[in-house]
């Protein structure tokens, strides 16, 4: 299985476009022959430190955002050819709509199952 995850960076005056257009793309890669699965995810919480963690405390909500708001994609496909070819429709698709929401491009990191 084939890996994509995408964190993106949106600017606090295009949160509701960029959530429309964040269903509106779930909804064409999942229609697409090599998908196994598509979430998008909004950053509503931290970590108050690692000491925290170990001790099983609740994270803490996010109550304001400071000029962006991170939101990560990941999504599952059978292989990196349907990788490429269901990306290259998405950018083709999509491209220029997501551009006007963002504050800069987005990180990405592609990989393979390990276990």
């Amino acid at each position: 299985m084939f890996h994509e995850i995408c964190i993106y960076e949106a600017k606090l005056t295009k949160l509701d476009e960029i959530e429309a257009l964040m269903k509106e793309v779930a909804e064409f890669y999942s229609q697409q022959d090599g998908v196994i699965d598509v979430h998008y995810i909004k950053r509503t919480h931290r970590q108050k430190d690692f000491n925290a963690v170990k001790e099983g405390e609740l994270p803490i909500r996010l109550t304001k955002n400071v000029g962006k708001v991170t939101y990560v994609l990941y999504w599952a496909l059978e292989n990196e050819e349907a990788h490429a070819r269901v990306s290259k429709l998405g950018i083709e698709k999509f491209y220029k709509r997501w551009n006007r929401c963002l504050t800069t491009m987005p990180k990405i990191i592609l990989g393979e199952t390990v276990v």
